[in-house]
């Protein structure tokens, strides 16, 4: 059995990995080297992947999640969730400034069409919804194999561990990756980053479009 964790980043995915890793499975999250290649619609490194491990979550998973539930039959499927997309846009704001610019950026850029949520903050918030609301559309009356859970309003290790036939291990549920862990080396340089888009996007003599973005980041 396969488990892929299919929530946007900045939703607890961090936390849903060391639940899962506490439970035995071995679990890898994200990865820029797959996010490159399933962009342009190649899957062979996904697979081999996929392969080597049991559970999985961040970047590329939630974003090819029909593709897999074809591809490994029997899986399951977690959404994991903020309060409100105010929430998640907000930590996503932080997120944003904490992480290496360079490869934060470029995967930004694949995943949402933009290098920083800043730039966007409407496009951000519709495409955290639709991507709920379409989930949940997809994966609609089959709770044997899919599971939404949001920490904040508090889902729980018992009801990760109910629904993936687990005994719940003594201890509570980890939370990770919060704001006041993150690394704010790289703070400065990402503000230098994101202050030269919005130059650029001042200057620029059309509206830019999310694949001006793509390309040049590398």
């Amino acid at each position: 059995m396969k488990i892929f964790c299919i929530g946007l980043n900045k939703t607890g995915t961090t936390t849903l990995g060391h639940c899962l890793g506490s439970l035995g499975f071995k679990h890898r999250s994200f990865n820029l080297a797959l996010l490159e290649q399933v962009a342009i619609s190649k899957y062979d490194q996904l697979h081999k992947e996929i392969v080597g491990y049991e559970s999985f979550s961040d970047w590329p998973y939630p974003f090819v999640y029909e593709y897999l539930d074809r591809s490994y039959p029997g899986s399951r499927f977690i959404l994991t969730r903020r309060a409100t997309p105010e929430v998640w846009l907000d930590s996503l704001f932080s997120h944003s400034l904490r992480v290496d610019p360079i490869i934060g950026s470029r995967a930004r850029s694949l995943a949402y069409g933009y290098p920083y949520p800043q730039l966007n903050p409407k496009a951000h918030i519709s495409f955290y919804t639709k991507h709920l609301q379409t989930v949940r559309d997809y994966f609609f009356g089959r709770q044997n194999d899919f599971l939404e859970v949001c920490w904040e309003e508090g889902s729980s290790f018992i009801d990760l561990c109910s629904f993936l036939d687990r005994g719940h291990p003594n201890q509570d549920l980890p939370h990770s990756n919060r704001r006041e862990n993150g690394n704010l080396m790289h703070k400065d340089a990402n503000i230098r980053l994101l202050r030269w888009y919005e130059n650029r996007i001042k200057g620029a003599n059309h509206p830019l479009k999310p694949d001006d973005f793509s390309t040049i980041v590398h």
